[in-house]
């Protein structure tokens, strides 16, 4: 599933094509995504494209009236094409924009989202959403303020989209090997000083990944069609039984709510 970078450089790749121009129509082939494409949405017609932001990993497009918010699921992926560009299998919706271009969401398994959210409303699905972890209220004090209620494993805990959003499987991995701690570790046992530590390497993991343009592992890439690189610079995700780049200690893999987690047993306490 995309996470919190692949959003961010999905939103830098069409943002220039959307903003200060015009909706002309919504094109929906396949109205049953996760849920129902709402009617406020095929109905924006001649709208002007205010601008294009992110919260968590919804992609928000702002109309006057209100904003559609796209969700790209496990699967889903948006290009800009040019207008007339016949539409593949899994073609789902195409926001037909001046410029002669198109916004297309392709969305395999139909996991994705396309809803909407009227002017001065906020959408249920990020009305009760934390910070966002690269602004600054997403920082060690209010880290720590959520830890120590939770005995749950850290690394549930900072996967909470209550407590930071968009902190995701493959991201939470790599922050809490390079704050050393041990992702088993109860919230409210983690340390003040490592607290400190992990909202940093948050931080700089989720810029240095959007920066180079996220990771692909399997169906992840950006607007353009090119890659994310980040997956070259992974120091535990996806290498349990390898060897350690700091100890040479081999990698433990196990499965914290499900989720595969990989950690080095030494480095890591």
């Amino acid at each position: 599933m995309p996470e919190l970078p692949e959003v961010e450089v999905s939103r830098q790749g069409i943002s220039p094509y959307l903003q200060g121009q015009t909706l002309l129509n919504v094109i929906a082939r396949q109205r049953q995504l996760r849920w129902w494409i709402p009617d406020e949405v095929v109905e924006q017609k001649q709208q002007p494209i205010l601008s294009v932001t992110r919260r968590a990993k919804y992609l928000l497009i702002e109309l006057p009236k209100g904003d559609i918010i796209l969700h790209l699921g496990m699967s889903g992926h948006l290009k800009v094409l040019p207008t007339g560009t016949v539409a593949i299998k899994h073609d789902h919706i195409d926001f037909v924009l001046s410029g002669d271009k198109i916004l297309r969401l392709n969305d395999t398994r139909r996991f994705g989202a396309v809803l909407w959210q009227d002017r001065g409303q906020v959408h249920p699905l990020l009305a009760t959403l934390g910070p966002e972890p690269l602004s600054d209220k997403f920082n060690a004090s209010h880290l720590n303020q959520a830890f120590a209620k939770r005995r749950t494993a850290v690394k549930q805990v900072l996967m909470d989209n209550h407590v930071v959003v968009g902190v995701g499987n493959i991201y939470a991995n790599e922050a809490l090997f390079k704050a050393g701690i041990l992702p088993t570790k109860p919230a409210n046992q983690v340390s003040i000083a490592q607290v400190a530590e992990l909202a940093k390497q948050v931080k700089l993991i989720l810029s240095a990944a959007i920066k180079q343009g996220g990771t692909t592992l399997k169906d992840f890439s950006a607007a353009d069609g090119k890659p994310g690189y980040f997956a070259q610079e992974l120091l535990v995700y996806g290498r349990g039984g390898e060897n350690c780049v700091s100890c040479q200690s081999v990698l433990s893999d196990i499965k914290i709510g499900q989720r595969r987690t990989v950690f080095c047993p030494e480095c890591q306490q």
